[in-house]
């Protein structure tokens, strides 16, 4: 069930997104937190207009929100693990590709998914 949204400013460079998603699902499905793979579903948001401060000056700051929703019942050692899985794969697989364009800021946030949640698979 994990859901991975990853919101990203214009001036960070992202060379293969695919390859990025690709990435960071193959490190949640390594920790061994989820059943299937094909639960794990990740998604790239671009973020179209964006300010880092209070100046234009600042457009010089970057950054990637990663924000993770679960289904309940991990403890906190447990998210918090797979928050830092997060950042150090997507540091791995795209800060050489910044070479300086912007200064790059990764966050990554892990919540759980509220109690209120319905899916259903057509085609099945």
């Amino acid at each position: 069930m994990p859901h991975l949204t990853i919101q990203v400013t214009p001036n960070v460079s992202i060379a293969h997104e695919e390859s990025l998603l690709k990435s960071l699902n193959k490190a949640l499905w390594d920790s061994g937190q989820f059943k299937q793979p094909a639960d794990i579903k990740a998604r790239i948001v671009p973020i179209k207009s964006f300010l880092v401060g209070v100046e234009d000056d600042e457009q010089a700051n970057g950054f990637i929100y990663a924000h993770l929703k679960l289904m309940s019942g991990r403890d906190m050692a447990t998210r918090d693990q797979l928050a830092e899985l997060l950042v150090a794969t997507i540091e791995e697989k795209i800060g050489a590709e910044q070479s300086g364009r912007a200064a790059l800021q990764i966050c990554v946030e892990v919540e759980e998914i509220s109690a209120v949640y319905h899916k259903k698979m057509l085609g099945d």
